[in-house]
């Protein structure tokens, strides 16, 4: 199979993958911290920790700007995203609530506390996958909204 064959959506969830391995390597090797993108936001939110805000903005300025930079480069790809604004805004607002009442996000859970092998990451990421399991089902086969 050579890539030309590989949709590029997988390719890009791939490269993305790959990425944010490789930016919580760096980041856990190069300063000791555990990346966690929902813990980086609120931390500059709250203003808690002000001697990390500057590495801390560089994070979330690279989190928002090399995608952006990636659609210029490659064009942007596909979406089924909702044009709803306040379904996304609300969207948005439980996503925030949910990382909240984890302690944490997918990046923080998935990535992080899988790879050490922590119990609460893996329940976590266990409840936030079946949640979205469900929330898909109920769209798709019971409201028909997707």
């Amino acid at each position: 199979m050579s890539l030309s064959s590989i949709p590029s959506d997988w390719i890009f969830g791939l490269a993305g993958g790959l990425l944010i391995g490789l930016s919580a390597a760096i980041l856990l090797l190069g300063n000791a911290r555990i990346l966690g993108a929902s813990g980086i936001l609120g931390s500059i939110v709250e203003g808690s920790e002000p001697d990390a805000a500057t590495e801390r903005l560089w994070f979330l300025g690279a989190l928002i700007g090399v995608p952006g930079i990636a659609v210029l480069i490659f064009g942007a790809s596909e979406t089924n995203v909702s044009g709803d604004l306040p379904l996304l805004v609300l969207a948005g607002v439980l996503v925030g609530l949910g990382t909240r009442l984890a302690n944490g996000c997918t990046s923080g859970h998935g990535v992080c506390g899988m790879s050490r092998f922590s119990w609460r990451s893996i329940v976590s990421t266990l409840v936030y996958l079946a949640a979205g399991f469900v929330v898909m089902f109920v769209a798709r086969h019971i409201l028909g909204v997707l």
